[in-house]
């Protein structure tokens, strides 16, 4: 499974460390990632996404049925 959040559509970046000397070395930046289960009353059953904090945030704000269809029109989960 990709380290990308379903709702949000946050994925990897990538950087540098600098050292004190300023010697770069690649690295990887990775999104705060869950894999949680979520109630969805309208079709009376449960479905697990793997969400990032923001998009937890997102979904308690919006709505579970709201986040998922946005999150569709975005391109970021294909069914749900």
């Amino acid at each position: 499974m990709a380290r990308v959040c379903q709702i949000t559509g946050k994925k990897v970046l990538v950087g540098n460390n600098v050292s004190h000397s300023k010697r770069r070395t690649r690295r990887k930046f990775y999104p705060n990632l869950f894999d949680k289960r979520f109630y969805l009353p309208e079709e009376d059953r449960w479905i697990k996404l793997r969400v990032s904090a923001s998009g937890i945030r997102i979904i308690n704000k919006k709505g579970l049925k709201n986040a998922l269809d946005e999150a569709m029109e975005k391109g970021y989960i294909k069914r749900y």
